[in-house]
């Protein structure tokens, strides 16, 4: 039988469209340019040529131009950002290790070396739970501190940190704001990003254009969608994650699981359109993709297969047919190469089913021959040789906005974040309306008689604990607003600071508003005191505890990684210090040490109880419950019934809580910054449990 003169992986030929032969320009490119040797991309000074082809690439006018403008863009002098520098990422005898309880450790990432060029697209594949995204991690310096890395990573032949603009990292989990539109979501990230001196209209256009680049036009005016709404599809989702991350124009870009959720045809135009811009605007790529088609396969220009930690695979993706072949494992004619490969290396479905026709080597017998394949090669000469490559300049952190336009545009999507989603704020201004309504027909109209004392009391103490206690409901949207913002902190967007600030002054209008409102209807039926101005401290005082326990919250939400175990932990603190507050215990009856001594006085309900009992009773007489004509004054009731400190007044009471409200909030920013270190011993006490 005749041998086919097609290679095991090639597709049917098309009837209706001729396969597509390359130029004669292409060839030449092709024929010229080894992925191999990598330091063939250095000049004799050490420093990357601006000029240097990567492969298939035809330089033309589309050197240097923006990577979201069409091509030839500077040429009709359209002036952008400033071109980024390209990237030369190496790592050798990289290792990666993880706690695995009772002081041993287990090999995520075992001794591994290799190299992404400018140009390129190099993609790691491998079984689910080969390492990919640990490696990932460790080449863009993210690793968690549980993780401990050995060997060497170097940026153009530099050990560094990757500063802002220089890179950017899209993740597995797609992590946006539901409730924002495609362009809305995509013109923020914009104005986060890119600096002042780039104008308004200039940043709308470079957004629009990655929205047109990711086939997301006919979407731009939808929502987003998730937990809120349906919105837009997963894939979708997907296509503006990696979008929001090329607006800056990153030189190092490192994408996990890029073609997740896509179906075929996205995947071939997303991964297509990645693999034009790394050649337009020499990025270097590193992707990690779990299965990808024969048609996404032929885009990679390198290949790094992992199996289990090691790597049995490492050079162009051209050649790592020949290298299985060379092996003893060959493709089958037609069929996908990467299925093949995963198919070859994967140990976890060995035990075949009974009368099964499948018959494959066992995967442990091919990882050892091709990982001592791969290490005789590499010792016999045929070795990468990037890391010969001479030490190059450090990367400079690129412009971005300014601090004050981040904390504006950070404000500004946040208060639109609140007013669309319905569970935020309008749900609980809903069932606060219901509750105040509540209180008020049952206290009614309460009186000044001798039992009014206690209601006073009672309504007051209910109020200013349980009404705001119920801010926990808000948590599912906090943990939501943490892990955005733990994403784009991480890809230098903006810090700590910015989101605090922001996340404080958005807040701020919407508990005021569910805290006049409802309080009014509240206060007006029970008859209490009479006086405008009585009912604006009244209303002020609810307004600090609802921003306190979204203060306290919002800590919880950065140190505890489940909204569930969440809710639990907050409820538990507002507990104990509700029950501290000198309503249900009287100061003078609670125990010294720890309950008196300092919880009754770092209890918030304390002050605002105390100073709204100040601001009810002050000025009010009520009847003597024996009936004999006598009156008893506020003062009198607030010193000895309800033991209320009165050595100060109401507003130092408010004065205090305002201040709380700033030491929660610095606690909630220190809280962020420390939290990366906090999260993996929460993390493994919870694996342990």
């Amino acid at each position: 039988m005749a041998a086919s003169p097609l290679p095991r992986w090639a597709p049917t030929p098309s009837p209706t469209r001729p396969l597509r032969v390359p130029n004669a320009s292409q060839i030449a490119i092709s024929s010229c340019s080894s992925w191999t040797v990598c330091s063939s991309l250095s000049s004799d000074d050490g420093v990357l040529p601006v000029d240097a082809p990567a492969n298939g690439a035809d330089d033309g006018d589309r050197v240097g131009c923006h990577p979201l403008d069409c091509v030839g863009a500077r040429k009709r002098g359209h002036h952008l950002q400033e071109a980024s520098p390209m990237v030369f990422l190496t790592w050798e005898d990289l290792t990666v290790t993880a706690s695995s309880g009772r002081g041993s450790r287990a090999v995520i990432l075992d001794r591994l070396s290799g190299c992404a060029r400018p140009g390129e697209v190099l993609a790691l594949m491998g079984p689910s739970g080969c390492g990919k995204t640990t490696l990932l991690d460790a080449l863009a310096g993210r690793l968690g501190t549980d993780k401990k890395r050995t060997g060497d990573i170097l940026i153009n032949g530099r050990r560094e940190k990757l500063a802002f603009g220089t890179s950017a990292y899209v993740t597995q989990e797609t992590l946006l704001m539901a409730t924002l539109t495609v362009s809305e979501a995509v013109h923020c990230s914009a104005q986060l990003q890119l600096p002042d001196t780039v104008p308004a209209a200039e940043k709308r256009a470079r957004a629009d254009r990655a929205i047109r680049q990711m086939g997301l036009a006919a979407v731009a005016g939808s929502r987003i969608g998730g937990r809120v709404c349906k919105g837009i599809s997963g894939g979708q989702r997907r296509r503006v994650s990696i979008c929001v991350e090329l607006l800056a124009s990153p030189a190092l870009v490192f994408l996990d699981e890029p073609t997740g959720g896509l179906d075929s045809a996205a995947s071939l135009h997303v991964m297509g359109r990645i693999a034009s811009l790394a050649r337009e605007e020499r990025m270097t790529v590193v992707a990690a993709v779990h299965q990808p088609s024969s048609e996404v396969f032929g885009l990679f220009h390198g290949l790094c297969l992992l199996a289990y930690g090691k790597m049995v695979y490492f050079g162009p993706a051209a050649d790592a047919l020949e290298f299985f072949d060379a092996n003893g494992y060959p493709c089958p004619l037609r069929r996908n190469p990467s299925d093949h490969f995963l198919t070859m290396i994967n140990k976890d479905f060995e035990e075949l089913e009974e009368g099964t026709t499948l018959i494959l080597p066992r995967a442990a017998e091919v990882i050892e021959t091709l990982v001592d394949s791969l290490i005789s090669q590499r010792s016999s000469g045929i070795k990468n040789e990037a890391f010969a490559i001479k030490e190059g300049a450090p990367l400079a952190k690129k412009r971005q906005s300014t601090f004050f336009t981040k904390c504006a545009v950070l404000t500004r999507r946040s208060c639109t974040n609140m007013h669309r989603d319905a569970g935020y704020y309008w749900l609980r201004f809903g069932i606060y309306i219901g509750i105040c309504l509540s209180i008020g027909t049952i206290f009614f109209n309460v009186g000044n008689s001798f039992a009014s004392i206690q209601a006073r009391a009672s309504m007051l103490m209910f109020t200013s604990t349980l009404l705001t206690m119920m801010s926990i409901g808000g948590f599912p949207s906090f943990v939501e607003d943490m892990k955005i913002f733990r994403k784009e902190q991480l890809n230098g967007h903006y810090d700590a600071t910015a989101f605090v600030i922001s996340n404080t002054l958005s807040s701020t209008p919407y508990l005021g508003i569910i805290s006049i409102i409802p309080g009014a209807i509240a206060y007006y039926l029970t008859g209490l005191q009479r006086g405008f101005d009585h009912f604006v401290y009244f209303a002020a005082v609810l307004w600090a505890c609802t921003m306190l326990v979204e203060g306290l919250m919002m800590i919880v939400a950065a140190i505890v990684p489940d909204f569930l175990l969440g809710i639990i932990t907050g409820s538990g603190m507002q507990g104990l210090l509700m029950l501290n507050a000198g309503f249900f215990r009287l100061p003078s009856d609670l125990p010294k040490p720890i309950w008196k001594y300092p919880t009754y006085y770092i209890s918030y309900h304390k002050y605002a109880t105390q100073g709204l009992y100040k601001n009810e009773f002050l000025g009010l007489t009520f009847e003597d419950l024996g009936g004999r004509g006598l009156t008893l004054n506020g003062e009198y009731i607030l010193k000895t019934y309800l033991q209320v400190e009165m050595g100060y007044s109401k507003w130092v009471d408010l004065a205090i809580l305002l201040a709380m409200i700033l030491i929660y909030r610095m606690l909630f920013l220190v809280t962020i910054k420390v939290g990366d270190a906090v999260k993996p011993m929460i993390k493994c006490i919870s694996v342990k449990v």
